[in-house]
């Protein structure tokens, strides 16, 4: 789905619930949908302020984000760090996520046999998935690097009297 198509259809679920695209809501919806990376409400609201003519509230941010969520534009997830990102979903597969718990890295990854083992088990209880989210929490590869090399240097130096 293109980009005008995907505006289009904003349009029209703010009208199902009664809004208005403002030039406030357009802004946010173009930045949300110009990058492909995970983002904070606050992170959205500091690339918005690089633009000084932004007119953007860190309130309007919130309220849009809440309606494009309910819209099913974007997708949000908490990483597990006490911080809630988003991403748009749009017109893009389905994936799961890895967080790191160190440096908050988040890897995007998708696997059928996962998702075959998710439907099965669903079946097995009679239940119906409509949608899921994955998250995977651990360290990522440098994390781990750095760790093992940190840990490595400090028993060495313990050595020495």
């Amino acid at each position: 789905m293109d980009d005008a198509a995907i505006r289009t259809r904003f349009e029209e679920s703010l009208r199902e619930e009664g809004q208005r695209l403002t030039p406030q809501r357009l802004e946010v919806f173009d930045r949300v949908f110009a990058t492909h990376d995970h983002f904070s409400a606050e992170t959205l609201y500091g690339w918005l302020r690089e633009d000084p003519e932004s007119r953007v509230s860190l309130a309007t941010v919130y309220r849009t984000l809440d309606l494009l969520e309910r819209g099913g534009f974007i997708e949000s997830f908490n990483t597990g760090l006490g911080e809630k990102v988003y991403e748009h979903v749009m017109g893009h597969a389905h994936h799961d996520h890895m967080v790191c718990r160190s440096c908050g890295a988040i890897v995007e990854f998708h696997d059928e046999r996962i998702e075959a083992l998710q439907l099965e088990n669903a079946r097995a209880h009679g239940f119906e998935v409509h949608s899921h989210v994955l998250r995977l929490a651990g360290y990522c590869r440098a994390c781990v690097a750095a760790d093992r090399k940190s840990t490595r240097l400090n028993s060495s130096h313990a050595n020495i009297s």
